[in-house]
């Protein structure tokens, strides 16, 4: 019998260049209660064809942090062998989407080092809810200035499925989070 664990792993080995098969296992796992989302977490994409798959690894990205219900840091990057929280910036994910080329080239590594070193925060920039999405109520992160919402979906104790919902998108951006044990 497949694990949703093997499922997850299978679609993360499997080439895939349309997003119908992460949503067939979004819409399978389990909801999550805001509660189940405390810590922190270590990000990665997962790969469906959208423009913005690789952009978060590219730029050094590390994760989440869910403090409690009303401070959510959406964007934790390395910086300087540390673990920094960054403010979101719509502006950036515009320029992701309308120039996908430029970010794995020359002008992403030194643009995002600067940016991430300007933006460093210690001010949350989102919070947690339960939301219905796709007819399911589970925890769902709200960008506090971005037309951007995150559902979280469980695969197992310390990994959620997570979908980036955002207005003006053809359709979800998708992610893994593992909880962030050290």
């Amino acid at each position: 019998m497949t694990t949703l664990t093997d499922r997850l792993t299978n679609l993360r080995h499997t080439p895939v260049t349309t997003p119908e098969p992460a949503l067939a296992l979004f819409d399978e796992l389990p909801e999550v209660d805001c509660s189940f989302m405390r810590g922190r977490w270590v990000g990665s994409g997962l790969a469906t064809g959208h423009p913005m798959d690789g952009l978060l690894e590219a730029s050094g990205w590390y994760g989440k942090q869910f403090v409690d219900d009303e401070h959510v840091h959406p964007l934790l990057f390395r910086v300087g062998g540390r673990i920094v929280s960054v403010r979101p910036l719509n502006l950036g994910m515009r320029l992701a989407l309308a120039l996908p080329f430029a970010r794995f080239g020359w002008l992403l590594v030194p643009a995002t080092r600067l940016s991430n070193h300007l933006l460093r925060t210690s001010v949350s920039h989102a919070r947690l809810r339960m939301v219905t999405y796709r007819g399911r109520t589970s925890a769902t992160m709200i960008y506090d200035r971005l037309p951007i919402n995150d559902v979280f979906r469980r695969i197992d104790d310390d990994t959620v499925l997570g979908l980036m919902d955002s207005k003006g998108m053809a359709y979800p951006f998708f992610f893994v989070l593992t909880r962030d044990r050290g």
